[in-house]
């Protein structure tokens, strides 16, 4: 049987037939690991280069393995890579163009002379920009590398293999073309004007992992001042897929959205969004928790404004004290917050057949398996539990079919229609409390997104065309 762990590729520089392939097989295997395949390189006079592809548990037997490689005679190690580091050689995306040119008159086409005519038809008329330029496909990816995954503010540079992984999906999933564009500034001013300024070229601008609150205050200048969609993707994606996660989970455990006592933990980008949109849905008692303890009206908070203004609009019942209390008879808990926060104690204080969704990465809020018995739906953000509540669910289709309408803005209807379309990929004989949310890989997704998403921009009377999925 395979061992679990991490695959790595190791370049080994071997004195011919010195070391026998079983004696390499038997090294590897003491470490923990398995071999999947010695490949040669090349080969040389006295040497040869192959590499070695083993599974290592863990990093550390991978050191150890290292160690005894370079002991073994006549051996050496060039370099060690993992499947994941390969992947980014050279970037993950690149840009081709959609036409070729083969001769001289193709060249006139695309080129001058015959593109000034082209020109002259959008200096005349510039919405068929959208017609005969890539704006009617391209999304501008926005960050300034300030809230990178969960590893914080790491830089715009840093950032960038995370707008290439962002690209590959809109792409795969949506056929969108995207380009990720890092912003080497963190002030609110200069990113504003910035994507203000290169807007042109771009059907819709997805900001990504900016730091709350800053990313309101982006957002909402974007949205005053671009006749185009702007959609932060760390806030409503994440809003959408789980206001989707937890209508079915509604449905399983027999109570209606109205009816439900939702506590929120984590109050930055993604708690927010999520909470309006609920709200919207017509969830009515929520309570916001963050690192300084209950959100409540009769607190005010002059260093995190906008925890007044999420304060104003929640937590009916004034609802106070330790996460334990408000989670006493919750029919619901959300966590977008930090590792390790629940207790057992906690989850077991909740109301009958709870739901919960701990989403905090790469540790959820507490580990599922200490809970999977006390729990009716558990949803989290990782791969290796059911219920990915995963945000690539809803940007390539939200924005598939922002394009599709050429909408010029994003409305709350959107968002509502797009989760419901989400949550309707689960047929109804298929819904169960381990499947409330299709997987990242159904590609019913993208599609029914898209066109919930038009349809919902034509009848708010903000979409620029009807797309022929509506025709």
């Amino acid at each position: 049987m395979m061992a679990s762990g991490i695959q790595y590729i190791i370049r080994l520089h071997m004195l011919r037939e010195t070391v026998p392939f079983r004696e390499l097989v038997e090294l590897v295997d003491t470490m923990g690991g398995d071999i999947i395949a010695l490949d040669l390189v090349r080969a040389e006079d006295q040497r040869t280069v192959r590499d070695l592809t083993v599974v290592m548990p863990t990093p550390e037997h991978l050191q150890q393995l290292e160690e005894a490689l370079e002991k073994l005679p006549g051996t050496t190690i060039e370099n060690v890579s993992d499947r994941t580091f390969l992947m980014h050689l050279g970037g993950k995306i690149e840009i081709q163009p959609r036409v070729q040119v083969k001769t001289r008159a193709d060249l006139s086409h695309i080129y001058t002379p015959g593109v000034a005519r082209v020109v002259e038809a959008i200096a005349a008329d510039p919405s068929k920009a959208f017609q005969l330029t890539m704006k009617r496909n391209t999304v501008a990816i926005i960050t300034d590398g300030t809230a990178i995954l969960g590893l914080g503010h790491l830089g715009p540079k840093a950032a960038l293999p995370v707008m290439e992984g962002k690209s590959v999906l809109f792409k795969w999933l949506g056929q969108v073309d995207a380009v990720p564009l890092c912003l080497d500034t963190t002030d609110v001013d200069e990113i504003v004007e910035t994507v203000v300024r290169i807007a042109p070229a771009f059907g819709g601008i997805n900001l990504e992992d900016i730091s709350a609150p800053r990313c309101f205050e982006v957002e909402e200048r974007l949205k005053e001042r671009l006749d185009i969609p702007v959609f932060h993707d760390d806030q409503h994606g994440t809003a959408i897929v789980i206001l989707a996660g937890l209508l079915n989970a509604a449905r399983v455990v027999g109570k209606s959205l109205q009816d439900l006592r939702v506590v929120v933990s984590g109050i930055g980008a993604a708690g927010t969004a999520t909470t309006d949109l609920l709200l919207a849905a017509g969830v009515k008692d929520i309570i916001g928790y963050d690192r300084e303890g209950v959100i409540v009206r009769t607190r005010s908070y002059p260093h995190r404004p906008s925890w007044n203004q999420y304060a104003a609009r929640t937590n009916p019942r004034l609802a106070d004290g330790t996460l334990h209390d408000i989670m006493v008879d919750a029919d619901a808990f959300i966590g977008v917050s930090s590792g390790n926060l629940l207790s057992i104690e906690d989850v077991e204080a909740m109301a009958p057949n709870p739901i919960l969704f701990v989403m905090a990465n790469p540790d959820p809020e507490i580990r599922p398996e200490l809970v999977q018995s006390k729990v009716r739906v558990l949803a989290t953000g990782r791969s290796d539990y059911p219920n990915q509540i995963n945000n690539v669910l809803c940007f390539p289709g939200f924005f598939r079919g922002l394009l599709d309408s050429r909408a010029h803005t994003i409305t709350i209807g959107m968002k509502l229609k797009a989760a419901e379309a989400l949550a309707s990929v689960v047929k109804p004989e298929e819904l169960s409390a381990e499947y409330i949310i299709p997987s990242v890989f159904n590609r019913d997704v993208a599609p029914r997104v898209a066109v919930a998403v038009s349809k919902a921009a034509e009848e708010e009377g903000v979409a620029r065309r009807v797309p022929p999925s509506l025709r």
